[in-house]
């Protein structure tokens, strides 16, 4: 248990502060203790939550490492030393992912063993209370086939964590489920994973491998790529939902018999339509820092930033980076 707060990078977002001042409002009603990171000036009306100065904001299309090497006093910095300096317990950044990834890993540095870290996104899964997990869905376009495994490991641990997974299953996206399919990198992971050793450790299964297709599928638990490879299949899958959508809400609204059908299914239709709201996810992880750091979409709604704070709050108090650690420093 950790009565420590979570550092919120005020200025990241693209309606940063407004929108983020809002969130943060609504996870403090649900009792989760809030540290502003910010320029002191521009957050009026945040009397109640203690602020850490920070003069500087990192724009959205800058160039991360290096913003974060010459802004020292940038509020994603700021918030990334809070939680190194055990004044925080983690942090949450809506604002320029790469910086959030650069700040986190040269502040709080990584965890023992860990080659690089991984952002790890959950993905719904229909009829499931629980997500699959996308790992690397971001942070490193070129990998090797060890990394992959060592993603295997923070996913399965992530997954048993923070959902209560005991056995996750690990599968390895390619482009066919048979063993001897995929690029010469997964090829090579195929055979790594099939290891029975880190299987052990991490109490996951290796399920083979797994396609596009496959990402909404209740065949796995943690889906494991490159980080090149997983952006892509993710802005896919929400493209594709995206339009999926809208072009539902257009034939409901095409006709007035349309909208009599549309006001009957709306029961069954809006806790599905919750349920993809990226607003229910928050914000993905980046696995394998000496710290807690959700990084958010700029374009994150109140709604969406208070369900990160509460995720970044829960996973700290059950010590995710704690069992991290010890698989991964065990190896």
């Amino acid at each position: 248990m950790t009565s420590l707060p979570v550092a919120v990078d005020a200025m990241g977002g693209d309606d940063a502060p407004q929108s983020v001042l809002a969130g943060v409002r609504i996870a403090a009603e649900r009792g989760i203790p809030i540290l502003l990171v910010g320029q002191p000036e521009q957050l009026t009306g945040s009397g109640e939550f203690e602020v850490i100065p920070a003069s500087q904001t990192i724009a959205m299309g800058a160039e991360a490492a290096s913003s974060v090497r010459k802004m020292k006093d940038s509020s994603v910095v700021r918030a990334a030393e809070a939680v190194r300096d055990g004044r925080a317990a983690a942090m949450v950044s809506a604002g320029n992912t790469g910086a959030a990834m650069a700040a986190s890993l040269l502040r709080m540095g990584r965890i023992r063993g860990v080659s690089r870290p991984a952002i790890a996104t959950p993905i719904l899964v229909p009829g499931r209370p629980w997500p699959n997990v996308l790992l690397d869905s971001g942070a490193n376009t070129e990998c090797s086939a060890s990394w992959l495994v060592q993603f295997a490991q923070m996913g399965a641990v992530y997954c048993r964590d923070r959902w209560g997974v005991e056995e996750p299953r690990v599968g390895l996206l390619s482009n066919g489920e048979e063993a001897g399919k995929g690029s010469p990198l997964v090829k090579e992971a195929f055979e790594l994973l099939e290891d029975q050793d880190w299987q052990a450790r991490t109490g996951a299964v290796f399920a083979g491998n797994v396609e596009g297709r496959d990402l909404l599928e209740d065949l796995v638990d943690v889906i494991v790529t490159d980080g090149f490879t997983g952006n892509v299949a993710l802005k896919t899958a929400e493209g594709v939902a995206k339009q999926l959508i809208g072009a539902l809400l257009g034939a409901f609204d095409s006709s007035d018999e349309a909208r009599q059908g549309a006001e009957l299914l709306a029961p069954a239709l809006v806790p599905l339509y919750e349920d993809f709201s990226p607003d229910s996810v928050g914000g993905a992880i980046l696995l394998g820092v000496s710290g807690v750091s959700i990084i958010s979409h700029g374009a994150s709604s109140p709604t969406a930033l208070a369900n990160a704070i509460q995720v970044a709050h829960e996973l700290a108090e059950r010590d995710t980076v704690g069992s991290l650690r010890r698989i991964l420093s065990s190896e």
